[in-house]
């Protein structure tokens, strides 16, 4: 394989990455939505710790967990904030 054809196969799961994060971010607009409701709180520290010890026990090569679980950080963080501000609404 050559750098394009590696590049065309990264465009094609970026692709599939937005799809997927943006059907993650209606799900996150319903939290919002039913913490809204039922005054829950954004940040429950607890359900990250499961979400990023699930996701570094899913990562099938170990020189990439590090890396995978940083990504999942900052979804989280942008989960977090898109919270906050329909919250503010």
């Amino acid at each position: 394989m050559n750098l394009d054809e590696i590049r065309v196969d990264i465009d094609a799961l970026d692709n599939q990455l937005i799809d997927l994060l943006e059907k993650r971010m209606h799900l996150v607009s319903q939290v919002a939505t039913f913490k809204k409701m039922t005054g829950g709180r954004v940040l429950d520290n607890t359900r990250e710790l499961i979400i990023l010890e699930k996701v570094a026990s899913r990562v099938q090569d170990p020189i990439f967990t590090e890396t995978i679980v940083n990504t999942f950080k900052d979804i989280l963080k942008n989960s977090r904030y898109y919270q906050e501000t329909a919250l503010k609404d």
